[in-house]
């Protein structure tokens, strides 16, 4: 009895692991999980806004930056992915870097989440 026990569970284990390796999900999930990395470590530069990050750019005003503290003072419209009213706030910065790209009274764009409990611009960049 244990025997067949055993053997069904091997085969099971077989089959689903036979069928995982067939998914086609499984693979271009990898690739998306590998190919932000291997891009990362190639370039320095800052992110740029692109168009699908579209429903999350937001548009403002630089009122200060504290680059000892990584945050800057942002007067900004809505930023519809957060649900939040035009107001002057301060948001943490992803990146150091992204503070040397911008100065106080510069006209921005830029993209905030929500990461780890605190609000942060991730990407940003002067306005056209």
């Amino acid at each position: 009895m244990k025997s067949v026990l055993i053997a069904s569970t091997l085969a099971l284990s077989l089959l689903s692991a036979s069928a995982f390796a067939h998914d086609e999900h499984a693979l271009p999930l990898l690739i998306s999980f590998n190919a932000p990395l291997a891009a990362a470590e190639e370039s320095t530069a800052a992110p740029e806004i692109k168009s699908a990050d579209a429903a999350a750019v937001s548009s403002g005003e630089v009122r200060k930056i504290d680059k000892e503290a990584g945050k800057i003072t942002v007067k900004h419209g809505p930023l519809a992915n957060l649900g939040m009213p035009p107001m002057t706030m301060v948001f943490r910065v992803s990146d150091p870097a992204l503070l040397d790209q911008v100065k106080q009274g510069d006209k921005i764009d830029f993209v905030a989440e929500k990461a780890n409990g605190a609000l942060t611009i991730t990407k940003i960049q002067a306005a056209e």
